[in-house]
């Protein structure tokens, strides 16, 4: 049985994409642990989350996360939730994850 809540609840959902960390570039996820990219995100222990919007609120000045932004606009994708154990995307640049701030 469906509550009001429920139907509430439902009604502020925003589709969230789960994706490899390794689609970001080491300057991006050095940023993204650090609280320093250029659009909201929320970083994690293993990544982090960072808004999109629909249609995009803002373009990333960093070229890796601006790629990975059009294709999740087009996606109607609001949310991208960055991580370790996550998915590589196919059709996503794939970054080298060897260096130190891996």
């Amino acid at each position: 049985m469906e509550t009001p809540a429920v139907a509430s609840l439902q009604a502020q959902a925003d589709p969230l994409a789960s994706l490899s960390i390794s689609h970001l570039s080491s300057s991006t996820r050095l940023k993204l642990a650090d609280d320093e990219l250029s659009v909201n995100a929320y970083p994690t222990d293993c990544g982090g989350i960072i808004y999109v919007g629909v249609p995009r609120y803002r373009m990333p000045t960093e070229a890796d996360l601006a790629t990975i932004f059009e294709v999740a606009e087009q996606a109607g994708i609001v949310w991208l939730k960055f991580d370790s154990e996550a998915a590589v995307i196919d059709g996503l640049p794939v970054f080298d994850m060897s260096g130190p701030e891996a």
